[in-house]
């Protein structure tokens, strides 16, 4: 049994193989991916592999090191980069309760979690930067998707964590440690909503790459989005929660000038009420586009949580808050008798 964890992130579009060097911070949160693999001898004329993906009701059987994908591509992958027993049966079960296509890095953490399932199969022992790496390259090469590298190294590592890239797709990860009890007041201050439809991560990256590709001016969008995550890594070091509000917000601003489909109307609905409550930070996630989620930053004391919370969920019939929790580890694995 293993999970891997989402995350929250300032910096991001700088983790890309078109930005070439970048700067992130992200947190790592719950709800977590949940990945559990039970082993047993195969059976004669029994498929090596079994699929249990829970959030879409879906089970069905998989032949190890199979040369097309069938249901769910971003699972499949993993078993290509091991060489299973050929006596031996798989039963994988996946679940996550965070929304689909909610720009926290879930699937990064789908991929992570199968990935260390096999690697603890095996008795291996690969590092929490070798196996983002391995995730990384599922998405990028074998599926051929537009992917950054923070949401595979967030979901391995867990916790804050300020990530450097001086040349794609290699990266420094050092941690970020809050003393506890500011880590629990940026938790409560916190706010997770999903704008209640998934979003497309490669497809809007195509559209961002096809807008530097034909005004290369619009590069220069890029170095804010750096300079947003060392503000907040700075500002987190110091322990200054205002500060760190103040990067969030410059983060989605240089988002927007950098495309403006990355700050959808759904966002923008939900940024409009978060200034009406004077809200200290607030951040369009990962790609952005018509779906996905925002992260919004209340002031201290959270006064205006629940009253926010309500307005924004009367807002739209789809808008909803997530609950989400401060997690300082990443991929946990253990073998169970």
């Amino acid at each position: 049994m293993l999970g891997a964890n989402p995350d929250l992130r300032p910096g991001g579009w700088t983790d890309t193989w078109f930005a070439g060097s970048g700067r992130v911070l992200n947190i790592a949160v719950f709800p977590s991916v949940e990945v559990s693999v039970v082993a047993r001898r195969k059976q004669r004329g029994e498929s090596q592999i079994t699929i249990r993906a829970e959030n879409y009701g879906d089970v069905y059987a998989l032949r190890a090191r199979a040369r097309s994908w069938t249901k769910h591509p971003l699972i499949e992958a993993g078993f290509r980069l091991f060489r299973l027993p050929p006596g031996i049966h798989l039963e994988v079960t996946i679940f996550s309760s965070a929304p689909a296509g909610a720009s926290t890095g879930t699937s990064a953490s789908v991929s992570v979690a199968v990935l260390g399932a096999l690697d603890l199969l095996g008795e291996r022992s690969l590092t929490s930067n070798e196996l983002a790496a391995k995730a990384h390259y599922i998405e990028s090469e074998l599926l051929r998707l537009q992917s950054g590298i923070q949401d595979q190294l967030c979901a391995a590592y867990g916790g804050i964590n300020y990530i450097e890239m001086a040349r794609y797709p290699e990266a420094s990860v050092s941690p970020i440690t809050l003393p506890e009890e500011r880590a629990w007041e940026l938790e409560s201050r916190l706010l997770l909503i999903y704008l209640g439809k998934p979003h497309s991560s490669s497809a809007v990256h195509e559209s961002v790459i096809r807008r530097l590709e034909e005004s290369p001016r619009f590069r220069r969008y890029l170095e804010p989005l750096r300079e947003a995550a060392t503000a907040g890594k700075q500002a987190l070091l110091r322990g200054d929660l205002a500060g760190f509000g103040e990067a969030m917000k410059a983060n989605t601003d240089a988002q927007r000038k950098l495309h403006p489909d990355l700050v959808g109307s759904r966002a923008e609905q939900v940024l409009a009420l978060a200034r009406e409550h004077g809200v200290s930070g607030y951040k369009v996630n990962g790609a952005g586009g018509a779906g996905g989620s925002v992260t919004l930053l209340l002031r201290p004391g959270a006064l205006e949580k629940h009253a926010l919370i309500a307005a924004i969920e009367a807002a739209h019939p789809d808008f909803r808050n997530v609950p989400i929790r401060l997690v300082p580890h990443g991929l946990r694995r253990w073998r169970t008798d």
